[in-house]
């Protein structure tokens, strides 16, 4: 079993529409729920969605109805782990008008489903699953390389991080909704609102009707199709009957117009890690950061970010890339007051994990000869008596 329980990003906003939409679907619960066997009161059963003959307001509010505690904590649990996010950036009306749209297309999506399978055509639906999935959806296109943490238990119980898109994709819509179903579940309306959230979402970045960054599924996406047209250009060797000469200057004239892109791109994306780090989404910075740097080397950032980027790449577990990082701040920055916890991080880093006895002791011994602290200076000391004996 997996269950998401929190992402490493926090809206800048409170999320009130994101609370509003919680408590009115707990509030709703308590007045229509009547009881496991029956489920729902007889009066508020004309509100479900019937897919044989529905009526316009069951659009919306099937998506306010539930069928068990059960169903209610996990729709309103999930809402809350990726709504506020959403909510954030669509504002409070967006998000209502957003979530209400996913209602009615997961809706539409089960009714197109039931129809042509001709199952479940008959049974009443009831649920912000598909909602619900929809918010989903768009929280997977808008930050895609946002870190969930989730509790897994099989046969022992720990916590990992993984991200968004991974998470997302495979276990939530795939092996949740295609692979392994569930009897009785409308899987269809869940796949339904992904698929509203993912494209909505889409076009909205696309008609830049939300405010872009470089993070999100529609960047990445335009990143690629620039690598793939940039890689085609280089690669055409222009006109085969035409003089070599002009053949050279057409290259020379292709190759410093692609230079002013890359500028103004490398450019695009520094700033980018910047804005993330000051939101507080250093995992996101990272990520940019590693794109950065295997695209154009020797990029420094300023002191502070490096820093935290360094850090955050260790913490990580991305041993060669904070060291990577951990270097250039160095070669940078040798007279910051943290170099030499850095120096004491990369002789970690390279006794630990890299297994480069050189480089660790070089780094340890000029820490040991500059840090202070009592308990890092034994640190120091034990770690080279340890790569020396």
């Amino acid at each position: 079993m997996i269950l998401p329980y929190k992402t490493n990003i926090r809206p800048w906003r409170t999320p009130y529409m994101n609370y509003a939409l919680i408590i009115v679907n707990v509030i709703i619960f308590l007045i229509t729920y009547k009881n496991p066997q029956e489920v729902l009161h007889p009066w508020a059963k004309n509100f479900m969605l019937t897919p044989a003959y529905p009526f316009l307001w069951q659009f919306i509010s099937y998506a306010f109805l539930h069928g068990g505690m059960g169903h209610i904590f996990g729709n309103m649990y999930f809402l809350y782990i990726f709504g506020a996010n959403v909510n954030d950036r669509l504002g409070n009306l967006g998000y209502l008008v957003f979530y209400l749209a996913g209602a009615v297309f997961s809706a539409l999506g089960h009714i197109l489903a039931a129809s042509l399978y001709g199952s479940g055509i008959a049974s009443p639906v009831l649920g912000a699953s598909g909602a619900v999935a929809a918010v989903t959806g768009a929280y997977l296109v808008l930050f895609p390389h946002s870190l969930i943490t989730i509790v897994y238990w099989f046969f022992f119980i720990g916590t990992m991080e993984l991200p968004a898109i991974w998470l997302i994709l495979a276990k939530m819509v795939f092996i949740d909704n295609i692979i392994a179903t569930v009897p009785g579940v409308a899987h269809d309306a869940h796949l339904a609102g992904y698929a509203f959230g993912i494209l909505a979402m889409l076009i909205l970045l696309a008609a830049n009707l939300i405010k872009p960054d470089y993070t999100n599924l529609w960047a990445m996406m335009k990143r690629w199709n620039r690598r793939r047209v940039y890689r085609d250009v280089v690669a055409d060797d222009g006109d085969p009957f035409a003089p070599r000469l002009s053949k050279k200057i057409q290259s020379k004239e292709v190759k410093t117009e692609a230079q002013k892109q890359e500028e103004e791109k490398t450019a695009g994306i520094r700033k980018e890690i910047l804005t993330r780090i000051n939101q507080g989404n250093v995992a996101a910075a990272a990520d940019l950061y590693l794109e950065l740097n295997s695209q154009y080397t020797g990029q420094i950032l300023p002191r502070q970010p490096l820093l935290d980027i360094a850090n955050q790449l260790m913490s990580a577990g991305k041993w060669t890339d904070a060291a990577g990082a951990y270097e250039k701040f160095l070669s940078r920055y040798h007279g910051s007051e943290h170099s030499e916890q850095v120096e004491l991080m990369l002789g970690v880093i390279y006794a630990r994990y890299l297994n480069d006895k050189d480089k660790a002791l070089d780094h340890l011994k000029k820490a040991q000869d500059k840090v202070t602290d009592p308990g890092q200076k034994k640190m120091c000391t034990d770690e080279i008596q340890r790569l020396q004996g």
